[in-house]
């Protein structure tokens, strides 16, 4: 199989969502000495974009983007420390994470799935996520963006709750505050004092990469 005809079979395999595929011809491509970016960047993303693009149209739904994202994901798991070590750096930084009160992750692990796609480095705090453990991640790894998602109208004032600990913690002008959830709307968000909110893992991505531009364009040089 030459280079081109690889890339061609494994961005058609990730946009089925063939996980074994995706992983064999992911080794495949190593072994015929193909760089881990090209993988990742001539392949695996454009296929997740196109994923992305389909979801958008309708012709996509959540159960064919889930399978798509683990078919990558098993790719990622190969690919993640050759790329670390040949220094691809990432997008920027996502801390993520289900906020108090509320056990729901499938959207969220959606998200992370189409954020990691897209060349984000994703720390995912998991479900339950109280204030404080949101302030200690991002006092740790020090992300460009902060995502809380929740699925109950009962859970979703702990947006609320969390940027205030954020303020109070001084590290709110620091991060880029997106939320999201099957409740929540973007009035909602803009309530709530977040800077960015998205209906779906698709929109998530191309709304984090905006806010990301526009905060590093803001940027003193």
């Amino acid at each position: 199989m030459t280079r081109d005809e690889l890339l061609k079979a494994l961005y058609d395999e990730t946009l089925v969502g063939n996980a074994p595929q995706v992983l064999a011809l992911t080794q495949e491509g190593l072994a015929q000495d193909l760089a881990p970016e090209e993988l990742l960047f001539d392949a695996l993303i454009p296929s997740l974009e196109e994923v992305g693009a389909r979801f958008e149209r309708g012709d996509f739904f959540v159960p064919e983007m889930l399978i798509a994202g683990k078919a990558m994901a098993g790719a990622l798991e190969v690919l993640r420390p050759l790329l670390a070590e040949t220094g691809v750096e990432s997008v920027g930084t996502f801390v993520m994470g289900t906020v108090k009160g509320d056990v729901h992750d499938i959207g969220k692990n959606l998200v992370d799935i189409m954020l990691e796609g897209a060349g984000f480095r994703v720390i995912d705090l998991g479900v339950q996520v109280a204030p404080e453990k949101f302030v200690a991640a991002i006092e740790e790894h020090r992300p460009d963006i902060v995502g809380f998602s929740a699925f109950l109208t009962t859970t979703m004032p702990m947006f609320k709750a969390n940027i205030n600990a954020l303020e109070k913690a001084g590290l709110r002008d620091q991060v880029i505050v997106m939320v999201g959830g099957a409740p929540v709307t973007q009035e909602y968000a803009d309530a709530v004092g977040a800077d960015g909110y998205a209906s779906d893992a698709s929109a998530a991505v191309a709304r984090a990469k905006e806010l990301l531009a526009c905060r590093r364009a803001a940027a003193p040089a």
